[in-house]
């Protein structure tokens, strides 16, 4: 079966970085279409980026842009996403997500 495991979340000071991992298994990973969303407190889960099945091309949100950078790792079934100057307002939950498959969420806090 599908499965989408998050990890690298926690607590880092504003303007610092984390780097998030997604292991995924139970599907042809280098075919796939792989996303990162977030979902803070209080408000609905959005799009942050997303990243074709050979890596070629990317796309991210807005709030994001220059700041995060999605890639993958296709021999290693592997989705990252490289998250630079964080901001308070990216404290959230961080989900990985192929098709309608997701991971359980890894929390990020952004806070001094």
């Amino acid at each position: 079966q599908v499965q989408l495991v998050e990890s690298g979340g926690g607590l880092v000071q504003p303007g610092g970085s984390l780097r998030l991992s997604c292991a995924a298994s139970g599907f042809t990973f280098s075919s796939a279409l792989m996303y990162w969303y977030r979902q803070a407190p209080g408000t609905e889960r959005g799009l942050v980026a997303w990243i074709s099945n050979g890596g070629a091309v990317t796309n991210y949100a807005g709030s994001v842009k220059g700041r995060f950078t999605i890639s993958r790792d296709n021999a290693k079934n592997m989705l990252y996403l490289q998250m630079n100057s964080l901001k308070p307002e990216d404290t959230a939950v961080y989900y990985c997500k192929t098709a309608n498959y997701w991971g359980q969420g890894t929390q990020v806090t952004v806070s001094s």
